[in-house]
């Protein structure tokens, strides 16, 4: 997971030029929902804890394109109706640089559509059933037993 999600980062700042204009010291915010509470919560707050392993060894080591990175993220309660305004704010208000999901088709589907409307780039962790479209514009499943179709 800690080298998909640098490689991750680090191609999509790289490709959208996110690095131009900005101070090295400004961080690469990367955003995303979690299901902290509810009954997905066991799988979120292991799921959170892996992402905090891998921000603190990132920036052990100089974190991304010289630039430490800052996880942005919110309890989506295992509620799929709370996922779009998450999102939302983590665009509108948080700026992230960089949105990724929680995990399954459940709480992966509803930040799609505001993904789409602000044509940001997203990936789908564990959404199996979420990307299978081919209407459906700069999205990415993470899925290491399952291929992209």
């Amino acid at each position: 997971m800690r080298n998909l999600l640098r490689a991750l980062a680090a191609a999509v700042l790289f490709v959208g030029g996110v690095g131009s204009g900005v101070r090295a010291a400004e961080p690469i915010k990367i955003g995303f929902s979690m299901e902290l509470t509810g009954p997905f919560a066991v799988v979120g707050k292991t799921g959170l804890l892996a992402f905090k392993i891998w921000e603190e060894e990132v920036n052990a080591e100089g974190g991304l394109l010289g630039r430490p990175v800052k996880l942005v993220y919110y309890d989506d309660q295992s509620n799929p109706s709370l996922v779009p305004a998450i999102y939302t704010k983590l665009i509108d208000i948080d700026k992230v640089d960089l949105l990724i999901s929680s995990y399954g088709t459940n709480l992966v589907v509803p930040a799609m559509p505001v993904a789409i409307s602000y044509n940001r780039l997203f990936f789908g962790l564990f959404a199996l059933a979420a990307t299978t479209s081919s209407t459906i514009r700069n999205t990415s499943r993470c899925c290491p037993s399952a291929p992209n179709r």
